[in-house]
């Protein structure tokens, strides 16, 4: 079966502890429609407390049981609910992703005195003041959680740099100096040196954090019973670092592990190195492909489709790369925005959920809409893709990107698909096989009425209106 992936949260979802509930009550709608694995987002409890998505990281092993930062549930419920609502995805066959973010910790309970030197934002090699010392939040005691699970706290050793000066109430960034500390090296070279990223930054390099983490990791998949991770934030952490840890992960559990990281970078050079210094052990998001989406969203009928698939990285590394859209970052309103809007994005589903390459994902803010945005639900239009994909994505694939306006492909198990972004509609002559000679074929998407029926030599003229797409299967 091809692997379907659905991002199952937006970043505006309300605070209200029900998504895991959510997800609970719609495990089975999910899986008749073809979605057979599910990105959940981070389920341990934030430095915000209920309003945290999860990425303000304050302790791993709280997963909404302990009472900490004012509350025991998460935003997303509590921890009964979230393995509940993973037991019933698994008996509806989905595997779940859990999302893991490692770069980073917030809300600590106490301040320390570090050596630090101040960086240039921009250029974090740079140092801009002597060493000296300042008050950083640094030491995190989990009194709430009271050593279960773990008796592991972290403080200033397990830690990199911060963004805050506790004693001059200062903002910048501040690089760690005592014991030999400073910035991992390999990692991107964007502002210099991109270790840092926010909050106060984990120093991976460090044994007793390395071993910390593959503790907790090795725990929160058998307390979760977890099939995969999405890995957050990875060109910020040291390149080795998930490779090692995702190896012995899945050396002592026995399990595939399916894992997708995301790189933020539009270079798909970056990328490839990226999947090359790893050894291929772990798929990327196709950031390059989402901002091919995003310019032809962008450019309407300027847009050349012929280039969609240039430059990405499933057109080089498709056993390495997880398509997508949209997601929670790049939504309106968030620090990454490039909102593939509707005006293209079901154009940009048809080409990743019904072409052979890559592994799609399928955000759950196109799907069930974006209220904080007066977003419209896809969800009508993108079950019918879903349902090309679950029922007739199979097959040889035939390439058509012989026209700047309208391009398509064909899989030889039996569907034909059309995006175009022009104003007339168009046919184009395609090849799906001998063997389907004689055979009708529909617009699974309702876009264009009535049948084509396949030639002798396998060939047809397939249909597709002025900017939209068509999906044709056989009936």
């Amino acid at each position: 079966m091809n692997k379907t992936i659905m991002q199952f949260f937006e970043w505006y979802l309300p605070a209200d502890g029900g998504h895991w509930n959510f997800l609970k009550q719609h495990s089975k709608e999910l899986s008749d429609a073809g979605i057979n694995t599910i990105w959940l987002p981070p389920a341990y409890k934030g430095g915000g407390g209920v309003n945290d998505t999860g990425y303000g990281v304050y302790d791993l092993y709280d997963l909404g049981e302990f009472d900490q930062k004012s509350t025991v549930r998460t935003k997303y419920g509590t921890k009964d609910q979230y393995i509940e609502a993973i037991a019933e995805a698994h008996k509806n066959n989905i595997e779940i992703l859990a999302d893991i973010v490692l770069n980073q910790k917030g809300g600590a309970d106490d301040t320390e005195w570090v050596k630090v030197v101040k960086v240039d934002p921009a250029n974090r090699n740079n140092k801009i003041s002597g060493e000296y010392d300042i008050k950083a939040w640094t030491k995190f005691n989990f009194k709430g959680r009271n050593n279960k699970y773990s008796d592991f706290k972290w403080n200033w050793e397990h830690f990199n740099g911060v963004d805050w000066d506790e004693n001059k109430k200062e903002s910048a960034i501040f690089e760690f100096t005592g014991m030999g500390k400073g910035w991992d090296q390999d990692v991107d070279s964007e502002n210099g040196n991109y270790d840092y990223l926010m909050l106060t930054d984990v120093d991976v390099s460090s044994p007793a954090v390395y071993e910390e983490l593959l503790k907790w990791g090795l725990w929160y998949i058998e307390i979760a019973n977890l099939d995969g991770f999405r890995l957050d934030a990875v060109k910020h952490i040291d390149y080795e670092f998930f490779n090692k840890w995702l190896n012995e992960i899945r050396n002592i559990t026995k399990k595939e592990m399916f894992t997708v990281g995301e790189y933020w970078s539009g270079d798909l050079d970056v990328l490839k190195k990226y999947v090359e210094d790893t050894s291929h052990a772990f798929n990327l998001f196709d950031v390059p492909l989402h901002y091919n989406f995003f310019s032809a969203a962008q450019e309407k009928e300027k847009y050349d489709l012929r280039n969609l698939i240039s430059n990405t990285l499933v057109s080089c590394y498709p056993e390495n790369s997880v398509t997508f859209v949209n997601n929670h970052d790049t939504q309106p309103g968030q620090s990454l925005e490039s909102f593939v809007d509707g005006s293209f994005s079901l154009h940009a589903y048809t080409f990743i959920l019904t072409r052979q390459e890559g592994v799609p994902s399928v955000f759950f803010g196109d799907y069930y809409g974006i209220p904080n945005n007066n977003i419209a639900p896809l969800k009508d239009q993108l079950d019918k893709l879903l349902k090309a994909r679950k029922d007739f994505a199979y097959g040889t694939q035939h390439d058509y990107f012989d026209d700047a306006h309208v391009v398509g492909w064909t899989r030889e198990n039996g569907l034909a698909a059309l995006i175009s972004n022009g104003d007339k509609g168009a046919s184009k002559k395609m090849f799906v096989s001998e063997k389907l000679s004689g055979k009708t074929f529909v617009d699974i998407t309702g876009n264009i009425p009535g049948e084509i029926k396949i030639a002798e030599d396998g060939n047809a003229d397939f249909t597709v209106n002025g900017n939209s797409y068509s999906v044709w299967c056989i009936v």
